[in-house]
């Protein structure tokens, strides 16, 4: 990102790339969650990579930040469609009592995709160009599509296919883009309190009242709100809104604490995250063959949320002097609690409706997930921004005040400044020598104090998710997806 905004000349729009992507990925997983109910998986699954792979192609060529962000919401889209019908193809394909191992495998995946892709994004900026950190999804998605053309069975619908609630679908729409563009914004782009950032959110609170009248007029919601009634569904869509509040956010902002704060290399950056996801690829291995085996998924959800907690709470703990083994330590132990439960609330919220709502009540958490972690992001950033920009000042010396204020340049109020070559050169060459080192002292322990209140933000949150499940209920799970047994037809009705 350093290298893209720097060509793009676009560094005021840095964390719109990453959220723009978010909010399309999240409103679309909602919509084609339904329809792969409706008209099956495979259609979809194709599409979303196809979807995806021009969004990439064309972000590749993009010549402004503008348009670069506007190929993100593309590639959103695509993202959408691929993450739904991949979670439904998982639950048409077993049954309850055998996904957790199936789900957790699909995790690791994507797991050892986010060990490499850095890596692989790194070494491809390094010796290539940025560019082909997206043109490299043209190639995969070629593969990907071959192999599903070829192999994939149809999966589709056999009730039929049902209508689909356009009107409410386009309200939900009006209700979450604003929400997440408000909250991405607050506090950055406009205060809080700004017409704009009210607005948007008064906007927003209009159509949610709007789509609870039309969701109850319509046959097929998109998101049927009656689905909160399963006190299953519910306790989990806490759950997994704050666990993707989270997790989102220790992802977003931990490059930040390496790179930034312990002047590693966005390489070296990539290798230091590896502990974290290799733990969560082996965590996620075990608990699914606990849960295939043992049945039990409430304590294995209170373990899981409890050692992610304290994961975040550890990370939350870090200075400027912490050292990498313990960055990676206390990486490990959130990596742990992300890959049991990443897979396992699929699993339990699957369990507690009919196979027919698969895709439904699967991507319906989906999108909790994904909308906490927006604004997981948003929230955070926020909250690293304001105490950097509030701290950074007031922690240094007169005489460098001075000798950044006679040179005529601004002070940064951004820790994306420690990222960049170029504001790092400039300031250095305006202290001089025998300043600079109390200067980027005082930089990188401000934004390890900015850092520190982000993660123990998310680690509150975390702590909140292991309450809600001491709440949650737990049914057997299913041994067949034919299977319509009184517990689940029941719980699904509650």
């Amino acid at each position: 990102m350093p290298r893209i905004t720097a060509d793009l000349n676009g560094v005021a729009e840095y964390s719109w790339v990453f959220t723009s992507f978010m909010i399309a990925s999240a409103v679309s997983l909602l919509i084609f969650g339904k329809l792969s109910d409706m008209y099956g998986r495979k259609m979809f699954f194709m599409g979303g990579i196809s979807i995806l792979m021009v969004g990439s192609a064309c972000a590749g060529l993009s010549q402004t930040m503008l348009q670069l962000i506007l190929f993100r919401v593309v590639q959103g889209v695509g993202a959408g469609m691929l993450m739904s019908t991949s979670m439904g193809i998982v639950g048409d394909l077993f049954p309850p009592s055998e996904q957790a191992k199936w789900r957790a495998l699909n995790q690791g995946v994507f797991t050892l995709a986010s060990i490499f892709g850095p890596l692989l994004g790194g070494l491809l900026t390094d010796h290539l160009s940025w560019r082909w950190v997206f043109y490299i999804n043209f190639p995969v998605g070629i593969a990907a599509l071959t192999f599903a053309t070829l192999v994939m069975p149809p999966l589709r619908n056999q009730r039929g296919h049902g209508r689909i609630d356009y009107f409410g679908a386009a309200v939900l729409i009006l209700m979450v883009v604003p929400l997440l563009v408000a909250f991405s914004c607050a506090g950055t782009r406009y205060p809080w309190g700004s017409v704009q950032i009210v607005g948007m959110l008064s906007f927003s609170v209009a159509m949610f009242l709007l789509y609870v009248f039309a969701q109850s007029k319509a046959d097929e919601p998109i998101l049927s709100l009656n689905l909160f009634r399963n006190p299953i569904f519910a306790i989990v869509g806490i759950a997994n809104f704050l666990l993707g509040l989270g997790l989102f956010g220790s992802i977003t902002y931990l490059p930040l604490f390496i790179q930034g704060v312990q002047g590693q290399s966005a390489t070296n950056s990539g290798i230091i995250l590896m502990p974290m996801m290799l733990a969560s690829f082996t965590a996620g291995v075990i608990g699914g063959q606990l849960l295939s085996r043992w049945g039990r998924y409430r304590i294995l959800a209170l373990i899981s949320m409890a050692v992610s907690s304290i994961g975040m709470f550890l990370l939350s703990l870090m200075t400027a002097d912490t050292t990498s083994a313990t960055v990676s330590i206390n990486m490990v132990i959130l990596g742990l609690g992300f890959g049991i439960s990443m897979p396992l609330f699929f699993v339990v919220v699957q369990n507690a409706f009919p196979q027919r709502m698969v895709g439904t009540v699967v991507s319906s958490s989906a999108f909790l997930r994904s909308v906490g972690g927006t604004l997981g992001v948003a929230i955070m950033g926020t909250l690293v921004a304001n105490k950097f920009k509030s701290g950074f000042r007031e922690s240094l010396s007169p005489e460098i005040i001075r000798a950044v204020d006679d040179a005529a340049i601004e002070m940064p109020s951004s820790p994306q400044a420690l990222l960049s070559s170029d504001i790092m050169g400039l300031l250095q060459d305006a202290v001089g020598p025998e300043l600079s080192p109390a200067m980027m002292e005082t930089m990188q322990s401000t934004l390890a104090s900015a850092l520190s209140t982000a993660f123990l933000f998310s680690s509150i949150a975390l702590a909140v998710a292991f309450v809600a499940c001491l709440f949650l209920k737990e049914i057997p799970l299913r041994r067949s997806n034919q299977e319509g047994s009184s517990v689940v037809e029941s719980a699904s009705k509650q």
